[in-house]
């Protein structure tokens, strides 16, 4: 050990006199390890983390397989039917569902409080080996149609809103407007798929929302079952379906259901982005060791002559290598721990720009296994920076190291030019991949919206109550309100609308009138909805007052809707559901598709109804899964507008709040919040890439105006110009960020094309975004070379002579 110990103190006075090059080091160490350890806790959490329940690989979810004219293997979504037989004829699982989870109001005394509740199936629990803090789970009485209504209440409920009474059970609290039993309290810190406040029956049927494919899937294998046996009592029930809705799109195709574990079911939809970003901070890595390696390899050839006097005398060439082998485990141990300490800042930052509830896990720790990570990260980067300029300390020559002008031969300098061609060309990928992304982004920011989103203000509320399961209450609530905000200082228009641009609607099927099902859009909506937004009606004529429960059906169709279906003709008289009139035709808007998925804003096929003539039934099933929203057109700002509005809507219902206000832009921004995530992740990653790079260059340059000081003064006193002595010097930085420019491209031409699925309405190999990459790279590489070589105007001939 004391040969180790004089080696480490050695090493520690080494780096403390070149302290400069230490903290650069160790920031360069710090940055690319932090980048790594937060971007890793993100795959820890989604896909290596297991699940917090007992036994998560005995749990799993089910995957449709299509293998036809389109084929398909994703996740698979059950319908009424499905789940009963599934439920009943699958014994080798136990099974349960949810409906997904949604705002509702919850009253506690006189205070109503706006809560996400969840609907889950009576095993539920079950299924995740939940055992509840208090009370009990659903009963198969309670999950039936028409079932006792009860709940379970989550401990942070339970706790703040409720007091902690553990007299809780078997009170009745108010929900959603009807009385619901407490039947159970779920422990504290439990977590579940559904991540909600408050659970209720599901109460499944094979009609309403069960008539589609609308409840998603959890199951744990019992004891002393296989999945292959499950999987074969799945296909079996599963095969002589009535209605086999997966293959209404391809006819004639094989479908498969299979089992797989619910981690991943719980993370596919977000495994390709975090992978890409786990792939990019790699390339950080990379490009950081590669300038490390250059920085550390110059520094090595600095203290050569140091090396030739240790081994005149008598260390062994092995003694000097692992001296500097100390040394950079030294600074990789001093950045990993200043990278934890990065990561950790950077995950929270990143958890911060999330937005609430978008990743299918609780918490992102920095656990043990991302612990192990960092720790072998760093011991890779002493590798993968320390290897070269530790091995070129056994080729030192000591005749030319002990001599007083030694410095770096060609090798050395064609190996740095060598890192830094990789480095530019890691870096060329990155920039071209957020250069897409951005150009993605802008696209779908860009699209025409349809409608005037300046001066309008939107307010959500949950009308999934029984008083408003009732179409004359729910009628009064949106006369009475709207005229309320009408009076409003200011406001111009005020509208009641089921959904909103930018945002997903209700997908519905229509009947054409020649007997044809079509899947459309369908938004109910008060008669001022197209003055407030100001979407343009193109055709016929707008709702108004006379349009009632008891008059014509009527209907608004979008253009796309009309060139779709109408194919040209105008559709202004036509029926559609047999006795329903359409009356207009309007401007198309920017929404979120629900019926063809091929891009985040579409202006797809929507119907717009009277609110006035929704029958009572559809009110109590469509406002189970979207919150209607209140819209105001103001002429001024909307500086104390959200209060307005509250009490507007409470002079009408006052155990009826808003669950938030936003306006279009923070729609929009929503909308697109996985566009921003990875542009702000992928354009920061190939910003600190870029950075990396430059560094690199400037170091290259910079250390052989530093070595060829004397030549050039020579050159000069011999005549040369101070331009050419500066070209001479630069070319080869500016010949390696050339050959890593070339060397990226055509990595990029490779590469790029796994994006594809995240870029809308730019190619993969977009001309404005390569272009922009080889001038952004050339420009920075010019700057590092030009400003090092800034220093040979300050070479005075004379002076340099002299001194040698």
């Amino acid at each position: 050990m004391d040969p180790f110990k004089q080696n480490l103190k050695f090493a520690v006075r080494q780096l403390r006199r070149n302290l400069g090059f230490t903290v650069t080091v160790i920031v360069t160490l710090a940055l690319s390890i932090g980048a790594n350890t937060a971007i890793f806790s993100l795959v820890n959490a989604l896909l290596l983390k297991n699940l917090p329940y007992p036994h998560p690989e005995r749990m799993g979810t089910i995957y449709t397989r299509v293998d036809g004219a389109t084929p398909s293997d994703e996740r698979h979504n059950l319908n009424g039917e499905q789940w009963e037989l599934l439920r009943d004829d699958v014994p080798s699982l136990i099974s349960a569902i949810s409906g997904g989870t949604s705002g509702v109001n919850l009253q506690a005394g006189t205070h109503v409080q706006y809560v996400r509740s969840g609907r889950i199936s009576a095993h539920y629990f079950d299924v995740l080996a939940m055992r509840l803090a208090m009370g009990r789970n659903f009963s198969e009485v309670e999950d039936r149609p028409h079932g006792p209504e009860a709940a379970v209440l989550s401990y942070s409920l339970w706790h703040n809103l409720f007091g902690a009474d553990q007299e809780i059970l078997g009170k009745a609290i108010l929900l959603k407007g009807a009385p619901y039993t407490v039947v159970g309290v779920l422990p504290e810190a439990a977590t579940t798929p559904a991540n909600a406040d408050i659970y209720t029956p599901l109460q499944a049927s094979r009609d309403g929302e069960g008539a589609g494919a609308n409840f998603e899937v959890i199951t744990r294998l019992r004891d002393g079952a296989t999945w292959r046996q499950a999987n074969a009592e799945i296909n079996r029930v599963w095969l002589h379906r009535a209605d086999r809705y997966e293959l209404r799109a391809n006819p004639g195709a094989q479908v498969s259901y299979s089992s797989v574990p619910l981690q991943k079911g719980q993370s596919d939809p977000l495994r390709p982005q975090v992978l890409a970003l786990m792939l990019a901070a790699g390339f950080i890595l990379l490009i950081a060791c590669a300038n490390l390696a250059g920085l550390t390899l110059v520094r090595m050839m600095r203290r050569s002559a140091e090396v030739a006097t240790r081994l005149t005398l008598g260390a062994s060439r092995w003694q000097i290598q692992k001296q500097f082998w100390i040394e950079n485990l030294l600074l990789a141990m001093a950045g990993g721990v200043v990278g934890v300490a990065v990561g950790f800042v950077a995950l929270r930052g990143l958890l911060q720009l999330l937005p609430e509830h978008f990743l299918p896990v609780e918490h992102v720790p920095l656990d043990g296994r991302v612990m192990a990570f960092t720790l072998a990260v760093s011991l890779m980067t002493s590798i993968l920076f320390g290897m070269l300029p530790a091995l070129a300390a056994g080729k030192v020559n000591l005749r030319s190291a002990m001599s007083s002008r030694a410095v770096a031969g060609s090798g050395s300098q064609r190996l740095r030019q060598a890192l830094i061609a990789g480095e530019v060309a890691l870096t060329v990928v990155l920039l071209a991949a957020s250069g897409l992304l951005i150009r993605t982004l802008i696209h779908l920011e860009t699209l025409p919206a349809g409608f005037n989103p300046n001066g309008v203000l939107t307010a959500k509320a949950s009308l999934d109550d029984a008083r408003f399961n009732d179409a004359a209450t729910f009628r009064k609530l949106l006369d009475e309100s709207t005229a309320a905000m009408r009076q409003i200082p200011g406001v111009q228009h005020a509208a009641v609308g089921l959904s909103l641009p930018y945002e997903r609607g209700l997908n519905d099927a229509v009947t054409l009138s020649d007997g044809t099902q079509v899947g459309t859009g369908v938004v109910y909506i008060t008669p001022d909805y197209f003055g407030a937004l100001q979407i343009p009606i193109l055709l016929g004529r707008a709702f108004n007052e006379e349009d009632g429960a008891n008059t014509q059906r009527v209907a608004i169709v979008n253009q796309t809707f009309a060139r779709k279906f109408f194919h040209g003709a105008n559709p202004v008289g036509g029926y559609v559901n047999k006795n329903t009139m359409i009356v207009g035709v309007v401007s198309d808007v920017a929404v979120v598709p629900g019926l063809d998925g091929t891009a985040p804003l579409t202006g797809e096929e929507a119907m717009y109804i009277p609110a006035t003539q929704v029958e009572a039934k559809y009110l109590s099933l469509v406002h189970v899964w979207f919150q209607p929203s209140w819209i105001v057109r103001t002429s001024g700002p909307d500086d104390g507008l959200t209060a307005e509005m509250q009490r507007a809507l409470a002079s009408v219902d006052p155990n009826l709040p808003f669950s938030g206000f936003y306006s279009m832009r923070e729609l929009l921004a929503e909308t697109l919040a996985t566009q921003r995530i990875e542009v702000a992740l992928l354009g920061t990653m190939a910003g600190l890439a870029l950075l990396l790079s430059a560094v690199g260059i400037f170091a290259l340059v910079a250390n052989i105006v530093t070595q060829k000081t004397r030549e050039i003064g020579i050159r000069i006193a011999l005549g040369s110009s101070i331009r050419q002595a500066m070209v001479h010097i630069g070319a080869p930085g500016l010949r390696a960020s050339l050959a890593g420019l070339v060397a990226g491209l055509i990595f990029s031409a490779g590469a790029l094309r796994a994006m594809r699925g995240q870029l809308y309405g730019v190619a993969v190999y977009d001309v404005p975004t390569i272009l922009t990459v080889v001038f952004l790279l050339a420009a920075i590489a010019m700057l590092a070379t030009t400003v090092p070589t800034l220093r040979i105007a300050r070479i005075v001939p004379a002076k340099t002579l002299r001194e040698d």
